[in-house]
């Protein structure tokens, strides 16, 4: 007895499977996950600066507000914030999907070398640095030397360093130790 020749021989059965097949499938496609919205990251600008000596109160008035007044003009922002702690500020500025990374970053150093005058003379140039919103190490290098003392392998360190920022893609390249 094959499907076939159950099937010719009892139609309402088929009739009854069929139906049933179907009923699973639209419950099923109902339970089926669909994301509306891709994980995509906004394009991400920080603005760094420090301040040293400075209470986190001071870096606030002092520091990040003159930064955030300065930027709030800038076409295509989503949001900013900030973080003020002791000696240092950072504020990220998040951009709507579609803005070119490249401009978006132009502009941001634009106004931060505006809002210099706002500044405080003792305070360190503001660091504007692009990435994306989850941005993590994909390479970590240790460089150690047996013969070299500290010096020699910060030099070193400083070298690589410089050939590897002129990779294009490359975001960042730090150095600590």
């Amino acid at each position: 007895m094959s499907l076939a020749s159950i099937s010719i021989r009892r139609p309402v059965l088929t009739w009854v499977l069929s139906i049933f097949i179907l009923l699973l499938g639209i419950i099923g496609l109902r339970q089926v996950g669909v994301r509306e919205y891709p994980a995509i990251d906004p394009p991400l600008i920080t603005v760094q600066a420090t301040y040293a000596g400075a209470s986190a109160e001071v870096v606030e008035h002092q520091v990040v507000e003159p930064l955030e007044q300065s930027l709030n003009g800038i076409d295509g922002i989503r949001s900013i914030q900030s973080q003020s702690r002791n000696g240092a500020a950072n504020i990220s500025v998040e951009f709507q999907l579609g803005i070119d990374l490249e401009r978006a970053a132009n502009d941001v150093r634009d106004r931060v070398s505006r809002a210099r005058a706002n500044l405080p003379d003792s305070i360190d140039p503001p660091v504007v640095s692009k990435a994306d919103a989850n941005s993590s190490p994909i390479l970590l290098l240790t460089v150690k030397s047996d013969t070299r003392d500290i010096l020699g392998v910060s030099d070193q360190a400083e070298r690589i360093q410089e050939k590897l920022q002129t990779i294009p893609g490359i975001a960042e390249v730090d150095i600590w130790g």
